[in-house]
């Protein structure tokens, strides 16, 4: 799946949507009992991204060492300019910015056959099972 060209938030939405979003978002995302992964649409076109994580809630980093709080299960990527909340001061502390010069491949999930963990939004891989080394 592919999203378009952009500046995205990526981390968990429970930051950064309103009540009412959060409602709309948890009725297009859960089906019964399931999450479900992938790239959806609300109702007034705003797209994003979701994925959840191996482990549910925690803090999870990306291959370049970025930190992602999680307390809903999941992480996603929205457009800076579709988040409408008025809180944005902790976007860099439990997320990032990032720009996406081009179309970006988003992928991973619990969904996922052979699912090792990782999710993916263009050049950022987010390990969400990660293996101790002792």
């Amino acid at each position: 799946m592919t999203m378009p060209a952009g500046k995205y938030y990526v981390g968990d939405f429970c930051y950064v949507m309103t009540d009412e979003e959060w409602e709309e978002f948890c009725g297009i995302t859960i089906n019964g009992n399931k999450c479900l992964d992938g790239e959806f649409q609300l109702s007034d076109g705003r797209r994003f991204a979701t994925y959840g994580t191996a482990y549910g809630d925690g803090t999870y980093q990306d291959y370049d060492g970025d930190s992602y709080s999680v307390d809903a299960g999941l992480i996603g990527c929205i457009l800076v300019s579709d988040i409408k909340a008025n809180n944005y001061d902790n976007l860099l502390d439990l997320g990032c910015i990032e720009d996406f010069d081009s179309p970006f491949v988003t992928c991973g999930g619990r969904g996922t056959k052979d699912w090792d963990g990782v999710i993916q939004f263009g050049h950022i891989m987010i390990e969400t099972n990660p293996i101790e080394e002792y």
